[in-house]
């Protein structure tokens, strides 16, 4: 072989094993929870579905086995994994009046997990909720009341 055609070789072999290692690494920084999340749930859910529900662990955990129980491929050492993933993102809320239309409506851009770490002031959620509406959310006047109460009761600061 010349010369040239080694060299073309080898950077050609270097961009393939570099594109790999890129791959793997990335697949790394995904956690395992939300990898078996993606592969073991999605695979026959809409995220909307999961997204409204706000169970809690134990809520979760008979949902988790009776999906395991209908062919959901989850290996049962990962049943702890999985639901404790789905609990910090789509775990529970307090119940009240309010939380029909978060779960409805916030939840289309925003996971539990965000809504349930935002604490701030009443008024702090009036402009939150009003920054939202200017994103598209979609409140009544009723709506918008009820939220900003259930928000500013729940997540207070």
């Amino acid at each position: 072989m010349t010369r040239t055609i080694k060299t073309g070789l080898w950077a050609v072999i270097t961009v393939i094993l570099a594109a790999a290692a890129f791959a793997a690494g990335q697949d790394n920084q995904v956690p395992k929870a939300e990898r078996i999340f993606n592969i073991s749930c999605m695979a026959c859910h809409d995220l909307r579905k999961i997204q409204t529900q706000a169970l809690d662990g134990e809520a979760w955990t008979k949902i988790v086995n009776r999906m395991v129980d209908n062919g959901a491929k989850v290996e049962k050492e990962d049943i702890p994994v999985l639901v404790n993933y789905l609990e910090d993102n789509f775990g529970p809320l307090p119940e009240g009046p309010g939380k029909q239309i978060v779960l409805e409506k916030c939840t289309v851009c925003h996971d539990l997990k965000r809504v349930r770490q935002h604490l701030a002031s009443p008024e702090e959620w009036a402009d939150t909720l009003g920054a939202m509406e200017n994103e598209g959310l979609m409140l009544n006047d009723e709506e918008f009341a009820a939220v900003l109460r259930y928000l500013a009761r729940n997540f207070r600061q």
